[in-house]
């Protein structure tokens, strides 16, 4: 089993950054592909942005290209989520996936098998 933890979420004006962090515990060998996904109030949980195991393939939602940054330390069993250029649209829940047979990332929920609890970003305008 893998356990996987978010923290890094808040309150932040329109504009600023956050870096979210998902750390991995247990059989972390399995994480292979990993990936963010949010949700907001009322809305499905949609994709973010995933990662490759060694994260030589990232993949990103149309509506965070060029503002949000997907990375990971292997050594550290964490992957990143760098957020710039935050928006109030960008408010929700951030929840961390991990996959262990996936090699690379796909946007499919059911493409990943593990989930953290999700952390809460709320932007304001």
């Amino acid at each position: 089993q893998v356990q996987l933890v978010e923290t890094g979420g808040g309150l932040v004006q329109a504009g600023g950054s956050l870096r979210l962090s998902c750390v991995a515990s247990g059989r972390t060998s399995a994480t292979n592909a990993m990936a963010w996904f949010r949700q907001a109030p009322g809305k499905e949980r949609e994709f973010v942005a995933g990662t490759s195991k060694s994260g030589g393939t990232t993949l990103y939602a149309n509506s965070v290209s060029g503002r949000f940054t997907i990375s990971r330390d292997n050594a550290k069993n964490t992957v990143y989520l760098q957020m710039d250029s935050l928006k109030p649209e960008d408010t929700a829940v951030y929840y961390c996936a991990a996959d262990d047979l996936r090699v690379v990332p796909t946007r499919r929920r059911d493409g990943y098998y593990y989930w953290g609890q999700g952390t809460q970003v709320t932007v304001s305008s």
